[in-house]
């Protein structure tokens, strides 16, 4: 009798447990891949706080046009335009960071567009003033983006030479559209503080900035995530993307990165099977290479950049 009674305990806890795990990594998938109303507006006004008055300034002197696309799964994704001063056949396409909104693209802007460059700076899903309440974290995001080359293309002409260029989750985004089927019209890449896998950065987030076991938690997360987004967060295999393109890529990260592990850059760089460049700062933090040394950063990008974007005009 005693022996059946704490059989009965034991279940009645480790069921007790079971229901306490799933509900703690259910509140942990909800904090890590989701984004409401509040939370979007709050990136926005993140991403403005962060800038220097003299480049959000800049910004809104821009004649800025607003793009929208509908995506795959039916969102409404929105985007800024900034034309260039001059006619031109080039167009940089930016990425944000995560929890971040296009704004955070703006110092980027700044400086492709006075290179000559038309510039479109997306939100990304579940971000800034575009739809969707899950987070993408590059995976989701890259056939947004082809969808926005297909939009520079048709509204820039067949001609247009095109750029990506992204920072974090903006950098795991332009990497894993690299490795998608894209039109001769993109010419290169530039990643700065991307991540080699969506799946690999969730772990160490996890316990990195919120002292979360791994495991089981990411084990529950990624069937959540396969019900909710449509993909399991190991399908989010970024280096792997790189082994289907040939665009040139350059890597950028600070030795210093504590939100994305440093090895990522080797492990990336390693992917990458067509023309390649790292440019790793001995100091940085995550995305920090550029306010480090700026005048650096600027000339590795446009160094690399040059065999590859023509600087034409139209006539």
């Amino acid at each position: 009798m005693m022996a059946k009674k704490w059989l009965g305990i034991t279940a009645a806890l480790a069921a007790t447990s079971l229901v306490s795990l799933v509900g703690s990594t259910l509140a942990v998938y909800q904090l890590g891949m989701k984004s409401f109303s509040r939370s979007k507006q709050k990136s926005k006004q993140r991403s403005i706080a962060e800038n220097t008055a003299a480049d959000n300034a800049w910004y809104l002197q821009q004649p800025l046009q607003e793009w929208t696309q509908t995506s795959q799964d039916g969102l409404t994704l929105r985007a800024t335009f900034i034309p260039a001063d001059h006619p031109s056949k080039r167009v940089a396409i930016l990425a944000h960071g995560l929890g971040h909104s296009r704004e955070q693209m703006i110092p980027y802007a700044q400086v492709f567009h006075a290179w000559g460059y038309h510039v479109l700076m997306p939100d990304a899903r579940a971000h800034g003033d575009s739809d969707g309440t899950t987070i993408g974290y590059g995976w989701l995001d890259r056939h947004d983006y082809q969808g926005w080359i297909s939009q520079v293309i048709d509204r820039q002409g067949t001609d247009v030479q095109i750029v990506l260029m992204g920072i974090s989750m903006g950098a795991a985004t332009v990497l894993a559209t690299a490795g998608e089927d894209l039109p001769a019209n993109v010419k290169a890449v530039v990643a700065d503080s991307g991540y080699a896998s969506v799946l690999s950065e969730g772990r160490y987030r996890l316990w990195h900035k919120y002292h979360v076991p791994a495991t089981p938690t990411m084990t529950l997360a990624n069937q959540y995530s396969r019900l909710d987004a449509g993909y399991r967060l190991q399908d989010g295999d970024i280096a792997e993307q790189l082994r289907h393109t040939t665009l040139p890529i350059l890597f950028i990260q600070g030795a210093a990165d504590q939100t994305v592990p440093i090895e990522n850059l080797n492990i990336l760089y390693q992917a990458a099977a067509g023309p390649k460049q790292r440019y790793r700062h001995p100091s940085a933090g995550h995305i920090a290479t550029r306010a480090a040394d700026p005048t650096k950063y600027d000339q590795t990008v446009a160094a690399f950049l040059a065999p590859y974007v023509v600087p034409t005009t139209e006539k």
